[in-house]
């Protein structure tokens, strides 16, 4: 396979996923801020999603100060904003033509027929009261998408690319939702274990559909180390970060054998993987959680560029 093709099919996977992830994370801020207890309490909540996506320097270079109009205008359709969801589609169909050889039929009409839809939006769509609903046909969309990967792929190099741009990204996202409650939106000590810090872990789970998963694993009340060990060493969890970095190093490695060289990325990988699965949520904790998803999300970054210098140039 050609560099560039793998380039192109490892990034539409990418920016699918991302495209899903921004608006689970902007969903969590949707969810925090219907919890607001006053005007500063809500520019936080807001603050806080632009900050977790990424967006901080773009957004400011805009705007003074976030509301909930502005934040979703730039998460949302800001087409100066690489991480907003109708940058992301209008990436994944670029994509997608420039390779679409490498596409089953399935896969084609899933991404076509998702920017079709996504021109066809207009400005009340993008309204607070219709937000919710916009953001659900997104990962319904992208869920769709992996469908069509997962069910009609030849399990090749092009399957193998597809999967790792996948499991990468949502690596990333996993460890930047988390980082949103327990770091940007840290509750004040009065609030620790009450009504609001309850319905705050309670989003998180939400947007990574993992609320059900938590009951039943622990059969307890949301308690902040539960979720943090749900979310980055429960190998069962899809989410989760132990699991995105199996996938990955799994992925890697029937790339290494069939290309027959490896490089830098499979070492960090593999590193990154051995911390996790071997990890203790305790001792996460003790050395600061925050760090700990900071040094992870860098890390992963620095993993992509690997993989991008191994096989995709």
């Amino acid at each position: 396979m050609l560099s560039r093709t793998a380039d192109s099919l490892f990034w539409l996977a990418r920016y699918m996923e991302r495209a899903e992830n921004t608006a689970r994370l902007l969903d969590v801020g949707l969810r925090m801020s219907s919890l607001s207890t006053g005007p500063d309490a809500d520019a936080s909540e807001w603050h806080s999603t632009i900050v977790a996506a990424g967006c901080e320097k773009t957004f400011y270079a805009k705007h003074e100060k976030p509301a909930a109009d502005t934040v979703i205008g730039h998460v949302v359709r800001d087409p100066e904003n690489p991480s907003s969801i109708l940058f992301c589609l209008a990436t994944v169909r670029q994509n997608a033509r420039a390779m679409r050889t490498a596409l089953t039929t399935d896969m084609w009409e899933a991404v076509n027929s998702t920017w079709i839809e996504a021109r066809r939006l207009q400005d009340r769509d993008f309204s607070l009261e219709r937000l919710r609903a916009l953001l659900e046909w997104v990962k319904e969309r992208s869920q769709r998408f992996g469908g069509a990967v997962t069910h009609t792929m030849l399990r090749s190099d092009a399957y193998w690319f597809v999967r790792l741009g996948t499991f990468v990204e949502r690596a990333d996202n996993t460890a930047r939702i988390l980082d949103v409650k327990y770091h940007v939106l840290l509750p004040r000590s009065e609030n620790i274990g009450g009504m609001l810090d309850y319905y705050q872990w309670t989003a998180i789970l939400r947007s990574v559909s993992a609320l059900r998963a938590y009951h039943w694993v622990y059969r307890d009340r949301l308690q902040p180390w539960h979720v943090a060990d749900l979310l980055i060493l429960r190998r069962e969890m899809p989410r989760s970060l132990v699991s995105c970095l199996g996938e990955i190093v799994d992925y890697l490695e029937r790339i290494g054998d069939a290309y027959g060289a490896r490089g830098e990325c499979h070492r960090l990988a593999g590193e990154m993987y051995a911390q996790l699965r071997y990890g203790q949520i305790d001792r996460i904790f003790q050395t600061g959680l925050h760090e700990f998803l900071t040094e992870f999300i860098d890390r992963n970054i620095i993993l992509g560029s690997e993989i991008r210098r191994q096989y995709l140039t």
